[in-house]
């Protein structure tokens, strides 16, 4: 018999932490009474997969619970709505947990769940057809079971990512995958039940979501959500009892620049741990940070297909700035000769490869097609894309990336999936990206267009098209034959 712990939100539901105050455990149980209450949503639900559509809040757990053991597909609430129609169809899913806010993004007809007012009630909507469901007169859920029981080697999530070729891959991240990422969080960050940690990370961003959700959940810790990042909201609840946080380089340069324009100083209070990841971290911004808070900026290095996190400036262990760090607990990691596979000595730079039960099962395709083409992995063996060379002391320093892709505010941008849409654009005969450095925003996204499109239809266009963070910066047009 399947110890219930081996699912990820019952193994996140078993342990006393909470969300926004809201104990892990009842969102878990308005989840699964969601379940029970809901025929048509079990219906949907039949042989397909879930989606989630939601900001960083509660509701994410609850939707994960209700996705009824499926894997579900991690919507970004920055995608556009032709990304969300793709990932929908590209991974078969029945229904969609949202919010009022995004349901308009979602294609007509699709089965979809309100959960503006989760844990207390949700709203399903058919067709037509609204019925709301009281979630909050449920029994009280009672775990048993071995905390750390490995993960069952199912499907918990798909995340979109990799699309070097043009479109995004859904990648599929195990129970086992996440639940082994997680607890390894547990151990790198020293995360305990007084721990305090703010979200403010996409729980749709897989970094997000096992660093700061998963992770502190399994722990007991209490988590508070920033479901908009918003940097003098956020730097009130670094000074006001939170112990970790967790974010991308943009949002540690926008702190600095809000700390610059007040007064007073940073009122360090409980704030032990800063963890920064989703973009290379110039060691610059490490000093600035350090000398602004008097708190070490940790760096992270990790990617989807490894459920995320793979290298870490790890707890207790003294801090190398500029460094990745080492590999996470239960990780292996070496340095390989791209071309040839075979294993570099310290101090060579080489291809970052991956091996653990946290490396991802393949991506989503159908089950008379072959795989996509995306990261390969050989012999077990992860290829990540990504250079780096590995220190005598056992940290490791970025070098840059082999395969397509750039980032801007800690999310992967792919040139060619930019340039593929910009070609469907009638008019447009020729469409290339490229990245100019950024210290706000890591790069800025350059669209180069030949042909007869102006400048504000290939403005408009993208924007009906693409997600807010692949918008280009700026797009020159010249004249095509």
């Amino acid at each position: 018999m399947t110890d219930p712990l081996a699912l990820l939100p019952l193994a996140a539901a078993s342990r006393g932490g909470s969300i926004d105050d809201i104990p892990a455990h009842a969102l878990v149980a308005a989840g699964l009474t969601l379940l029970q209450r809901s025929a048509p949503l079990v219906r949907a639900l039949a042989g397909k997969r879930a989606a989630i559509l939601l900001p960083t809040s509660p509701a994410f757990l609850l939707a994960l619970a209700a996705s009824e053991g499926r894997g579900a597909v991690f919507v970004n609430p920055l995608a556009s709505p032709d990304e969300i129609a793709y990932q929908l169809a590209d991974s078969d899913v029945g229904a969609v947990f949202t919010v009022a806010s995004l349901a308009s993004r979602l294609p007509a007809g699709v089965l979809h769940v309100l959960l503006d007012d989760a844990p207390r009630s949700a709203i399903v909507v058919s067709g037509a057809a609204m019925r709301t469901v009281d979630l909050g007169s449920h029994f009280a859920l009672e775990l048993e079971g071995d905390p750390d029981a490995p993960g069952l080697l199912e499907e918990a999530a798909v995340v979109y990512t990799s699309a070097m070729n043009g479109r995004a891959l859904g990648a599929i991240l195990t129970h086992r995958g996440l639940l082994a990422n997680a607890r390894a969080t547990i151990a790198a960050a020293e995360l305990a039940p007084a721990d305090r940690v703010l979200a403010a990370l996409p729980f749709s961003h897989l970094f997000g979501f096992v660093v700061s959700a998963v992770a502190p959940l399994l722990a007991g810790a209490f988590i508070a959500t920033l479901p908009r990042f918003h940097a003098p909201t956020a730097l009130e609840q670094l000074e006001r009892g939170t112990t970790m946080f967790v974010g991308v380089p943009a949002m540690f340069i926008a702190l600095l620049a809000a700390l610059a324009r007040r007064p007073q100083p940073f009122r360090r209070g409980s704030l032990r741990l800063c963890i920064c990841g989703g973009a290379p971290l110039d060691p610059a911004l490490q000093d600035r940070w350090f000398d602004a808070t008097g708190v070490e900026l940790r760096q992270g290095y990790g990617l989807t297909e490894a459920s995320p996190v793979v290298l870490f400036d790890r707890l207790p262990l003294p801090y190398a700035r500029g460094t990745l760090g080492t590999p996470y607990p239960g990780v292996e990691v070496a340095i390989r000769d791209p071309a040839t596979f075979a294993p570099l000595p310290d101090g060579v730079a080489g291809e970052v490869c991956v091996r653990g039960e946290t490396v991802f099962a393949g991506y989503v395709h159908a089950p008379d097609a072959p795989p996509p083409r995306g990261l390969e992995v050989h012999d077990g063996w992860l290829r990540t894309g990504d250079l780096a060379i590995r220190r005598t002391d056992g940290a490791f320093v970025f070098r840059g990336v082999r395969k397509a892709m750039f980032t801007r505010n800690g999310f992967n941008i792919y040139p060619r999936e930019i340039e593929r849409v910009v070609a469907e654009l009638p008019g447009v005969e020729s469409a290339a990206v490229s990245a100019v450095p950024s210290t706000a925003h890591e790069n800025n996204i350059i669209l180069s267009v030949t042909g007869s499109a102006t400048e504000q239809e290939v403005r408009d266009w993208c924007a009906r098209r693409l997600s807010t963070y692949k918008m280009p910066t700026t797009i020159a047009v010249s004249a095509g034959r």
